[in-house]
């Protein structure tokens, strides 16, 4: 007994005064899918399969010994089409949509093994963003297909109201307390036919839909399908970015104080850098720095706002991976972490995770793990130590 009191003794010790065991690494999160059959076989990856679905925690550190390692494995139903993974603004809880049930499962952070609980959405039929307001105390789930936002409150979860948006195809939300508004992108259906091009004006006090702002300047139907919106941090009028997935452009949404609504106007027209489909938006730095991703092909576009937040200069597009989505982004600006696929589409599915160097402004190393074994991620986030909310 006394020797092994002494071997414990030693071990514990040793994890104390060796910091690189406990310091070396950069966990993400990420819920993947299995690749459809054809990526199966181009990737020579045969045999009957049965679709899997799940949350994996990797090592995405590059300097890492446990590099591309998967630390925990959460199996998910197979038939949830588990969408995206999102943080209330605390970072203490995070909210799985899905494509494939009317079903929201929320867990807490600092429960460990993490404990998934299902929210009935029952009116949802494609849970696409959950959105939180800037106190922390409301969620938004944007509800493609059935045209409509389901309201919870974030302390219990507790559904609160439905906005119903008929005709409409919910995907992006951005909450705009200070002047009383939410804007929400009108996108596409679930089978990609009938591509919207307006955002959703909402009175943020009453959940009243009070009309579109039409984010196009071709003829209507212009089928440029809005998707991610975001508020460049601190603006004052606000000014709210806009992908258009169709359209290969940024636009902004710019509000006027006087007359109480917002004027639309193109930011960029990506086609001219091959920015096709784009989709995630992300500020840095105060708002100076705006990270875009396109998918078709999978690029990452550095953008300068510090000049005028509202006239995006573009400093450099890096290649990825097809379907670049999703980024992770570190506290310490180091690192960003590109998911790259994009809800199994041809072209946009490759299942890698592109590590990129901020600060050099290169991609250094590929993420293969989920990739080489069937699946693909379908969205990324860094566990809170590291995660850099990037204006979400």
């Amino acid at each position: 007994m006394k020797r092994l009191c002494i071997y414990l003794s030693t071990l514990l010790i040793a994890a104390v005064t060796v910091p690189n065991m406990a310091n070396s690494e950069i966990l993400a999160m990420m819920n993947y899918e299995s690749k459809p059959a054809d990526s199966l076989k181009a990737l020579k990856l045969t045999g009957a399969r049965e679709r899997r679905e799940g949350i994996a925690i990797i090592d995405v550190d590059p300097e890492a010994e446990t590099f591309g390692k998967i630390l925990m494995d959460i199996p998910l139903p197979p038939d949830l089409v588990a969408h995206h993974i999102f943080y209330d603004r605390n970072m203490e809880k995070a909210y799985v949509t899905a494509l494939g049930k009317p079903e929201l499962h929320v867990f807490k952070l600092n429960e460990f093994p993490y404990r998934l609980k299902r929210i009935d959405v029952a009116k949802c039929q494609m849970g696409e963003d959950v959105v939180f307001s800037e106190d922390n105390k409301t969620w938004y789930l944007t509800c493609m297909n059935s045209g409509n936002v389901y309201v919870g409150e974030t302390a219990t979860d507790r559904i609160t109201g439905i906005i119903d948006i008929p005709g409409a195809n919910p995907h992006g939300l951005v909450v705009l307390s200070d002047i009383d508004r939410l804007l929400i992108t009108s996108t596409i259906t679930g089978d990609l036919k009938t591509p919207k091009e307006e955002l959703i004006i909402v009175e943020a006090s009453t959940n009243k839909v009070l009309g579109t702002l039409k984010m196009s300047n071709k003829p209507s139907p212009s089928g440029v399908a809005p998707v991610e919106l975001l508020r460049v941090p601190g603006s004052d009028p606000a000014i709210v970015y806009t992908t258009n997935m169709f359209g290969a452009s940024l636009w902004t949404a710019i509000w006027n104080p006087a007359k109480k609504n917002f004027a639309a106007a193109q930011a960029f027209d990506l086609s001219k850098v091959n920015g096709g489909v784009p989709l995630e938006i992300y500020f840095v730095d105060g708002g100076k720095t705006m990270y875009i991703t396109t998918a078709n092909p999978g690029l990452l576009h550095i953008f300068d706002l510090s000049a005028d937040p509202s006239k995006p200069k573009l400093v450099k597009s890096m290649t990825t991976g097809q379907g670049a989505h999703h980024v992770g982004l570190t506290k310490d600006g180091r690192y960003g972490f590109v998911q790259n696929s994009f809800i199994n589409l041809p072209g946009m599915r490759d299942g890698s995770v592109s590590v990129v160097d901020l600060k050099a402004q290169k991609v250094i190393a590929s993420i293969d793990t989920l990739k080489n074994m069937g699946y693909n991620p379908n969205s990324i986030v860094l566990l809170p130590k590291w995660n850099d909310l990037a204006g979400h």
